[in-house]
């Protein structure tokens, strides 16, 4: 590595000058760059050696609420054969709850109850129809039921007994049913 000379040392320092740090705490200058104070090679300790390439910043520790534990995600990974037997439509739910001709208030109130039977007889699968929306083969919206289930669920007194949802395969709805894994109990 070549020494700067001095205008490019004159140089380096107006560069230096003009950074705005990002951050509140200043990092230590990093080893591979010129430093506008030089410090002679006889001033370091003879078992230091000088560190090559760039540091990472250092991240913040994350915060966490005290009060409450993160909500778990209906997002999380299952097993591979979990995740095989439901995208070849292999997997034979426990419950079927069909939400056909339910307006929201009701079809929340039997979403509730339907999972407080369904945890409480111990099944794992449970097939939830919500129906297409009309006209579901040209590109619309999704139907009010269906739009509202994901967060039905993140925000259920049941969330937690939730391992995951999926969208069913065609022979057990397609893309109006969902399958809803629930956590075996123990």
């Amino acid at each position: 590595m070549r020494r700067l000379n001095p205008d490019e040392e004159r140089l380096w320092a107006k560069v230096v000058e003009s950074v705005r740090p990002i951050r509140a705490k200043p990092l230590p200058p990093a080893s591979g760059l010129p430093s506008t104070a030089a410090t002679p090679e006889s001033a370091r300790p003879a078992d230091s050696k000088p560190v090559r390439g760039r540091r990472p910043p250092e991240r913040p520790a994350q915060l966490q609420s005290p009060q409450s534990p993160p909500a778990p995600s209906h997002e999380s990974t299952l097993d591979g054969s979990w995740d095989r037997r439901l995208s070849r439509g292999l997997a034979q739910p426990d419950y079927v709850l069909d939400l056909h001709g339910h307006n929201l208030s009701t079809a929340y109130d039997l979403l509730d109850s339907r999972l407080e039977m369904a945890i409480g007889s111990g099944a794992r699968l449970l097939l939830l129809i919500t129906g297409k929306p009309p006209g579901a083969e040209r590109p619309v919206k999704r139907g009010a039921i269906r739009a509202a289930v994901g967060d039905w669920l993140a925000a259920s007194r049941h969330s937690r007994d939730i391992a995951a949802v999926r969208n069913a395969h065609p022979r057990h709805g397609g893309t109006g049913a969902l399958y809803i894994i629930l956590r075996r109990r123990r």
